[in-house]
C-alpha cells in the first residue's frame, strides 16, 4: 500500500529495504552462536518475553482503544499493529540501549519464526471478534519475515564466520552506514506520513502513546530480574512490525482511516520509546558499585 508524501515511493521503499538488510545483517554479524545457550539456560525469561510481545500486547490495545472509544477504523488499525511481532528495529533498539547480547536475538529470532503462525491464528481470532472478513496466508508472512529478518541476518553471521578477518575490517564501517540509513529513514517516513499522523487525530494518537508506555512498562517487569533482558523485552513488546501490519492491510484492503493509524502508530511509538532507550543505554553504561 503505498505511501504519499514529499519523498517519492520509490525512495522510500528502496531505503527501507537497504536498511533493514544493513541493520540485521550486521546485527547477525554479532551473534555468537555459544551465547545463544545462556538463553537455554533461561527459558523462563524468553517464555516470559514471547508471553509480553504476543499475548499481552494485543490485550493492551484493545482495552485502551476500547476506553478512548476510537473510530472503527483506527481501533482495528491500532489492534493489527499489536499482533504484528518481531520488529526489526526493535532489535537494533534493543541492543544500543544495551539489551542483553545473547538475549536480544535470541528473543527476535523466536518472535520472527512465531509470527509465521501466531499472525493467521490472532487475525482469524479478530476476524471473530470483529465480525469481519481479514485472512492472511502463513507462507506470505513467512516469506516477509525470511526476507526481511531471518536471510540478512544468517548471512551477517555466515559472513563473520567465514570472513573474520574481513568481517572485523568491515563491519565497524557497516555499522555506522546501517545507523546512517536509519536516520534517513526516520526523516524521510516522519516527512511523508507526517499529514497522516494529524489526519489520525489526537485521540488516536494519545490511545497509541499509552499503549506503548504500557507495554514499556509490562515488558520490563516480565522481562526477568536482569536489567539487559527487562530492555530486550520492553522494546520488543512496545515496538510492532509495521512491515506486516502493512501487508495484512493490503492483503485486505483495508480502509485509509486503518492504514493512516498503522503509519500513526509507527511515528508515535518510536517517539514515545526513544527516551526510554536514552534511558536504558545510560544506565547500562554506569559502572556497578561494590556493595558495602
Amino acid at each position: 500500500m503505498p505511501i504519499t508524501g514529499l519523498v517519492p515511493d520509490t525512495i522510500v521503499t528502496l531505503l527501507a529495504v537497504a536498511t533493514l538488510f544493513a541493520v540485521m545483517f550486521t546485527l547477525g554479524s554479532g551473534v555468537v552462536a555459544n551465547d545463544l545457550r545462556w538463553t537455554v539456560r533461561h527459558p523462563t525469561v524468553l517464555a516470559k518475553g514471547l508471553f509480553s510481545v504476543i499475548v499481552v500486547a494485543p490485550a493492551i490495545a484493545i482495552a485502551i482503544a476500547r476506553a478512548l472509544e476510537v473510530s472503527r477504523e483506527a481501533e482495528i488499525g491500532i489492534v493489527l499493529m499489536s499482533i504484528c511481532p518481531g520488529a526489526p528495529i526493535a532489535f537494533r533498539r534493543s541492543v544500543d540501549a544495551g539489551a542483553h547480547r545473547s538475549f536480544a536475538p535470541a528473543l527476535q529470532i523466536s518472535l520472527a519464526l512465531i509470527s509465521v503462525m501466531s499472525m493467521p491464528l490472532s487475525i482469524a481470532a479478530l476476524d471473530e471478534f470483529y465480525a469481519g472478513h481479514a485472512s492472511i496466508a502463513p507462507q506470505s508472512v513467512a516469506k516477509q519475515v525470511f526476507v526481511a529478518q531471518l536471510l540478512p541476518m544468517a548471512l551477517g553471521y555466515a559472513f563473520r564466520r567465514v570472513l573474520p578477518l574481513w568481517a572485523n575490517r568491515i563491519m565497524p564501517r557497516l555499522e555506522r552506514v546501517a545507523k546512517l540509513l536509519l536516520l534517513l529513514l526516520i526523516v524521510a517516513v516522519l516527512i511523508d506520513v507526517s499529514d497522516l499522523v494529524i489526519r489520525a487525530g489526537s485521540r488516536v494518537s494519545l490511545a497509541i502513546a499509552i499503549t506503548t508506555v504500557l507495554l514499556l512498562v509490562v515488558g520490563q517487569r516480565l522481562g526477568g530480574s536482569d536489567p539487559s533482558t527487562q530492555t530486550a523485552v520492553a522494546i520488543s513488546s512496545a515496538m510492532r512490525n509495521a512491515g506486516l501490519a502493512l501487508l495484512v492491510a493490503t492483503a485486505n484492503a483495508a480502509s485509509p482511516g486503518t492504514v493512516a493509524t498503522v503509519l500513526a502508530y509507527v511515528v508515535v511509538s518510536a517517539l514515545i520509546v526513544l527516551p526510554y532507550v536514552t534511558w536504558r543505554r545510560r544506565r547500562a553504561m554506569q559502572p556497578i558499585r561494590p556493595a558495602h
